[in-house]
């Protein structure tokens, strides 16, 4: 089982939900980025998100295109990601981590030696937004041999005819999209999104969690009741794009994590 699998049994027998987090990797620099995500799972990180900085985000809003914007401004480079999640694991062989982003940086780095040296850093899962099931074989096929899970992202305009393709081969937890649009436009709704994650977990015995859209501690507790775990970005990014010292961003963290775990 990989660490992704592990954590969501462990979490099933907890009778709890999975509370996963995304940063952007380097913002708004490396030191205060790996200090954040060093803090994650103390405050209450079930599964880290990292993004990998792009310059054409095209899934993303605003918050996290600046962040990633951000980063990159500093100086990040996907070696530096890859760092990143090196100097976490000398701390922590534990907590999942998945990096998110876009093929165009992987593709660039090569996915041979892409996929050898997230293997290598400790990474565990790859969510690439870009990358539908029809091209399963640029990456989610190797990605697997390579003993990582490929996370694939449902949406609401995925159909009883599109879902099947969707869940082929996407392994770890499926990630529904509870918004049309990008992350952070809109605010999720538990009365249309459950029964929308009810006909995902029909179909597939993976974990499914809910992303695009949670802010609060009360928007996350609210989806956490209807799915297996609840993902947040741009509520935490918009915090570190303001300025708020780590202590505080974890702060805000630990309360998002406390209303997932009780759902």
């Amino acid at each position: 089982m990989t660490r992704i699998e592990e954590t969501f049994a462990r979490l099933k027998e907890q009778n709890r939900k999975a509370f996963v987090a995304f940063v952007m990797a380097g913002d708004p620099d490396r030191a205060a980025s790996l200090d954040l995500i060093k803090g994650l799972p103390a405050a209450g990180v079930d599964v880290i998100e990292m993004g990998m900085p792009f310059t054409d985000p095209m899934a993303d809003g605003p918050a996290i295109q600046l962040a990633g914007q951000r980063a990159l401004e500093a100086g990040q480079t996907m070696k530096d990601t890859l760092d990143m999640v090196r100097a976490f694991r000398e701390t922590d062989a534990r907590t999942p981590i998945v990096l998110m982003g876009y093929y165009n940086p992987v593709y660039s780095r090569g996915v041979d030696t892409f996929l050898a040296e997230a293997r290598e850093a400790g990474v565990d899962g790859l969510i690439i937004v870009d990358l539908p099931p029809e091209e399963d074989e640029e990456l989610c096929l190797p990605a697997q041999a390579a003993g990582l899970n490929f996370i694939r992202l449902a949406t609401p305009t995925t159909d009883a005819r599109r879902l099947p393709k969707v869940l082929t081969n996407t392994s770890g937890f499926v990630y529904y999209v509870s918004i049309t649009g990008i992350t952070g436009s809109a605010e999720a709704n538990a009365a249309s999104v459950g029964p929308e994650v009810s006909r995902i977990k029909a179909a597939t015995d993976l974990p499914v969690c809910v992303g695009f859209g949670i802010k609060t501690p009360e928007g996350a507790a609210s989806i956490a009741g209807i799915a297996d775990g609840a993902v947040i970005g741009s509520a935490i990014v918009e915090r570190i794009g303001r300025g708020e010292p780590v202590d505080q961003i974890l702060t805000f963290v630990a309360s998002l994590a406390e209303a997932v775990h009780n759902a």
